[in-house]
């Protein structure tokens, strides 16, 4: 008789928890009952994400930073040799991105135009994807927007690309036949083993993930998603991926940048 009263201790205790989360005051990080992946994280990893002396993802700013400096290619230049400083020059831009660009005639994100940038103007190599220098690059960049709204713009020119990420995000795929709906719209805040399921909201990456303990691109994170699924993930770079982004950034409109986040 023990073990169904236990049971069902257990299980109002596990109800009491999920009403409290969900009672709970999350000031910036929930808007219009979207809640940031931060709200879904345990506090020790809050905490290491709010210390700027503990977040892991500070040791990426700082190379950012320094490269943000260096002069590179044919051309002899650095970022701030056009961009001057980032704190003022690359405000709005991690809230934006991606963002269509007319002359290529597709979406791009924050690391695709760093490197298109370092092809047109300073004449040196693209960085490869998910390379330290690309990281942290481009988490220094979208950190100078720490704690605005994210705001992606979803009409114009950009609408096709943001209805294709949005098929892209309630397509069932893999083995398992999953979307990405099932899991961060439908069982968000349930667990699946060990981890707790989040909304899915991209507004703090680039972000150090501790299973993988370094920094990692939400491209790497969506990879990681498909092969969850045991899906065939697209090639490193797909314009699929790019405007999956875009659908996400829309997801997440009105929660702060939050780069460099700590994830579970």
């Amino acid at each position: 008789m023990r073990r169904p009263r236990m049971a069902a201790v257990l299980c109002t205790a596990a109800l009491l928890c999920a009403a409290w989360v969900q009672a709970e005051d999350w000031g910036r990080y929930a808007v219009d009952g979207r809640r940031s992946g931060y709200t879904y994280a345990a506090a020790e990893t809050r905490a290491m994400q709010d210390d700027e002396f503990d977040n892991p993802g500070s040791l990426w700013l700082a190379r950012g930073a320094e490269l943000w400096q260096t002069a590179e290619g044919q051309a002899g230049k650095s970022c701030a040799s056009c961009h001057q400083e980032a704190a003022a020059s690359m405000r709005g831009v991690g809230a934006r991105y991606p963002v269509f660009a007319p002359e290529l005639g597709r979406l791009v994100n924050v690391e695709q135009r760093i490197n298109q940038c370092r092809r047109e103007h300073m004449g040196a190599a693209p960085w490869a994807t998910e390379s330290e220098p690309l990281l942290a690059m481009t988490a220094y960049v979208k950190h100078q927007s720490l704690d605005l709204p994210v705001n992606p713009a979803i009409d114009g020119p950009a609408a096709p690309f943001f209805a294709r990420g949005r098929h892209i995000y309630h397509t069932r795929r893999g083995q398992l036949d999953l979307a990405c709906i099932h899991c961060h719209e439908m069982n968000h805040g349930n667990m699946l083993r060990a981890q707790r399921l989040s909304e899915g909201m991209s507004n703090g990456f680039p972000a150090y993930r501790l299973k993988w303990q370094t920094l990692a691109s939400l491209q790497r994170r969506m990879e990681g998603c498909m092969r969850d699924v045991r899906a065939e993930p697209y090639a490193d770079g797909a314009e699929e991926y790019v405007d999956l982004e875009l659908y996400l950034a829309w997801r997440a409109r009105g929660l702060p940048v939050e780069t460099p986040a700590v994830r579970n």
